[in-house]
């Protein structure tokens, strides 16, 4: 994507302004207060995809990486894995990563093959819809890039997702579906006389409109990263990771 994520902004500063993050939240009650708790599983239900890729990419078969996927996430959710975690504390995506390795290695062999998946887990995976997205992956990429790139994709869907909510509440019908393309387009590529014809509206405003889409993506998708993050120190750093993971910067 040649468009906003790949904007380099000033970070915002300084971190102690930075709002309170679900990952935050998590983090100050060390998993244990129902708030955190909550939380905890919105966030998984939120991001299990790009870790069940990652375990599919290490050599997994669905079965197995759908298995594997709730019992990490059972065991998550039911132990107190934070704790042992300060180094990986700033991102949820390191953490995340890191916590999925360190249970592949070591807890997943102890198991039998009986009670795998026996665990109750909270955050549901649809196994078909994984398999079809799973498809479409590169597959010279390696699982760590993966896990990347599908992180990435997830906060620039979320962001979408969000965008097109705002726009249909506030704007003409069909704005949103008219302007979305241009989120990725490169400006001298936007045909700003074509999407004028389509809304009925003059080029200037056209421009106008496409500005103020674009602005408020870069801002939700900001946002987003930003609720995976303990502050706001790392939120540049992990902007331009993620441009990257996904082949735009």
């Amino acid at each position: 994507m040649t468009g906003p994520t790949t904007t380099r902004e000033t970070p915002r500063e300084p971190a102690q302004a930075f709002p309170p993050t679900r990952w935050s939240v998590v983090l100050a009650a060390q998993g244990e207060a129902p708030a955190a708790a909550d939380a905890l599983e919105a966030l998984c239900r939120a991001y299990w995809y790009p870790l069940y890729a990652f375990v599919r990419r290490s050599g997994h078969s669905p079965h197995d990486a759908q298995d594997l996927t709730q019992e990490f996430f059972s065991r998550l959710l039911a132990q107190h894995w934070l704790d042992a975690a300060d180094r990986e504390k700033g991102r949820l995506r390191t953490f995340l990563i890191v916590a999925l390795k360190r249970f592949m290695a070591n807890e997943w062999r102890r198991e039998s093959a009986q009670r795998r998946g026996g665990g109750h887990t909270h955050v549901p995976i649809d196994t078909a819809f994984a398999e079809s997205r799973y498809a479409a992956d590169p597959a010279a990429t390696p699982a760590e890039g993966l896990f990347d790139r599908h992180w990435a994709l997830t906060l620039l869907d979320r962001a979408i997702n969000r965008l097109r909510d705002e726009f249909q509440a506030a704007g003409p019908p069909g704005e949103f579906d008219a302007l979305k393309a241009c989120l990725t387009a490169a400006r001298g590529e936007i045909e700003y006389a074509a999407l004028a014809r389509r809304l009925a509206i003059s080029e200037g405003a056209t421009r106008v409109a496409v500005h103020r889409l674009r602005k408020r993506f870069r801002e939700l998708f900001r946002e987003e990263v930003a609720q995976t993050l303990a502050d706001g120190s790392e939120l540049a750093a992990e902007i331009r990771h993620l441009a990257a993971a996904m082949g735009r910067e």
